[in-house]
């Protein structure tokens, strides 16, 4: 079974454009695990653009399933996530000027850097997931740092699903079997959709957990937030 876990964003994007509760984002979180995601995931910024910390220590108060925050591992953030321990975090190498994240880690150029930050969540057992780049050699980089998972970026497969999707899923494939035997987990997340998840999951028969946020909430707009959540877990199986 493939966890669906569902990004948050843009319903903090959403209030904060008019300022308020509204919508309320602890209530957004406690509906899609009411509604059936296997779990959270936030990514607050420095600038506070959408999820804020204080949300994060919200959400940790109400969380029944799985909790995932991402981010750039920032002193703030380490901090952040040392105090609230959620279940996973994920290192996503973005800077705060970034509007979403746009590539994986350097495994191998950051590998001090990473091994030190990994260590310290681990210290506190928490999973940790490095967010990268379909490549195998960057895959082993992750293990080499002592990560628990890598997020394999998708950006680059959902862009090339239309044209030849055989073609777009292979450099994930292939990073799939490194992860494999380097005994890592494999998560995956960006513009993932209903359209293309499917695909992509009953490829990657050992990918443990999807994120997925801006499509999902786009389609809630449609579909409802609970009809949604369905229609993504009947992409990956679950239904």
């Amino acid at each position: 079974m493939t966890k669906l876990s569902v990004n948050i964003n843009k319903i903090a994007t959403l209030r904060n454009s008019r300022g308020g509760n509204v919508p309320d984002v602890t209530q957004a979180a406690i509906d899609c695990q009411r509604f059936g995601a296997d779990g959270i995931t936030v990514h607050p910024r420095p600038d506070e653009r959408h999820i804020r910390y204080r949300d994060v220590y919200d959400i940790k108060k109400i969380i029944t399933t799985e909790f995932n925050i991402e981010g750039y591992p920032s002193p703030e953030f380490i901090r952040l996530v040392l105090d609230v321990e959620p279940d996973q975090v994920t290192l996503v190498p973005d800077p705060p000027t970034a509007i979403t994240s746009n590539s994986g880690w350097d495994t191998l150029g950051n590998r001090e850097f990473l091994t030190d930050t990994v260590s310290a969540f681990r210290e506190k057992g928490i999973r940790v997931s490095i967010f990268v780049d379909p490549v195998p050699e960057t895959v082993a980089g992750a293990a080499r740092c002592g990560a628990d998972r890598v997020e394999l970026y998708t950006e680059p497969y959902a862009s090339k699903y239309a044209e030849n999707r055989e073609a777009a899923l292979a450099p994930f494939a292939e990073a799939a079997r490194e992860a494999v035997r380097q005994g890592l987990g494999i998560n995956a997340g960006h513009d993932l959709s209903l359209e293309n998840l499917r695909y992509f999951a009953e490829n990657i028969p050992s990918l443990l957990e999807v994120s997925i946020g801006h499509a999902l909430i786009a389609d809630a707009l449609y579909y409802g937030l609970e009809n949604t959540i369905r229609l993504y877990q009947r992409e990956l199986g679950n239904h």
